[in-house]
């Protein structure tokens, strides 16, 4: 069979700088995106697509905020937000992938599926959560909340206000995996993990989604470990991973070996919440899959040497 490779593009891809939040714009950059990936669609390379929900889930959290205070209609716990948006989002992806497979001819099915990403509960993450989710308060609003609902809230570094944080545990397994693996060995295009996938954990042999979200370049990581895949691509706005990024020193990395990834981690060269989680992934992914992980931007996605490529 050809090669297996998963994709993961972030939930800020479809939601590019200076453009609109409205659902048109959004599916416009999905169609532009997904056009990034018709060479790959047609040499027959077996592929699992992965996205980011960040800017989405919040404006869900919003949305049930806003009806919670003007209509008392119950807000829903994250779990619940994340899976809601794994499947909009996910419509929209398999919709952009349907109308460029059509119009280059290419026969192959899309499907989505809904990803529940295993945790553990005593993930040290969830001592000291620090993810912020959702909308601002005043401190006498945040503190009622977390008496209320045991909640953890932070002041907001910009002065904003307070805001709800939750813990980011490690996925541990991908429910399903299999499926997805049998599914896109068949030839289709497989959607999955989205959004990191939904946390869940297993008490007294019931499943259960927690308060949490799960880093999703990690998570399709160890997607891609599990399904054994021969590529890894990161897709983010940069053409290339750098060092010294946006100084008059910058250096773009064609390639470097998981030993220099994890030298230039130590030294503090990437950032959190940005490049160093995408960084920690691909490193998870060639240490225990041997394959290699490029990340670069989408829309250098044609050129045979584009991005930074992680090698064993």
């Amino acid at each position: 069979m050809e090669k297996l490779v998963v994709i993961a593009f972030g939930g800020n891809a479809l939601l590019r700088k200076g453009g609109g939040v409205d659902f048109e714009a959004q599916k416009e950059n999905v169609a532009q995106i997904c056009a990034t990936l018709k060479g790959m669609a047609s040499s027959g390379a077996r592929m699992i697509i992965g996205h980011g929900n960040g800017p989405q889930v919040g404006n869900v959290l919003l949305q049930h905020e806003a009806g919670r205070q003007m209509f008392e209609v119950e807000a829903m716990p994250l779990d619940f937000c994340v899976a809601e948006t794994q499947g909009s989002l996910g419509y929209m992806i398999e919709c952009g992938m349907r109308n460029m497979l059509a119009s280059e001819g290419i026969e192959r099915g899309v499907v989505t599926l809904l990803s529940q990403v295993v945790v553990d509960e005593n993930d040290v993450a969830f001592q000291n959560p620090t993810k912020p989710i959702g909308p601002y308060y005043t401190e006498e609003q945040a503190r009622e909340l977390a008496a209320k609902k045991g909640e953890t809230y932070h002041r907001d570094p910009k002065g904003r206000g307070w805001r709800k944080v939750v813990a980011s545990p490690k996925p541990l397994a991908i429910h399903n995996v299999e499926m997805v693996k049998m599914l896109a060995d068949a030839g289709n295009v497989v959607v999955a993990v989205g959004g990191g996938g939904v946390a869940v954990v297993n008490r007294n042999g019931k499943w259960e989604g927690l308060e949490a979200v799960i880093d999703k370049d990690l998570a399709l990581a160890t997607t891609a470990v599990a399904v054994g895949a021969d590529e890894f691509y990161i897709l983010t706005d940069v053409a290339k991973v750098c060092l010294h990024f946006n100084t008059p020193e910058e250096r773009q990395l064609d390639r470097i070996t998981v030993a220099e990834a994890k030298q230039y981690l130590a030294e503090g060269h990437f950032a959190e919440g940005s490049m160093a989680p995408k960084i920690r992934a691909a490193v998870h992914f060639v240490e225990q899959c041997g394959g290699e992980c490029i990340i670069t931007d989408a829309a250098e996605l044609g050129n045979p040497s584009c991005g930074t490529r992680i090698v064993r």
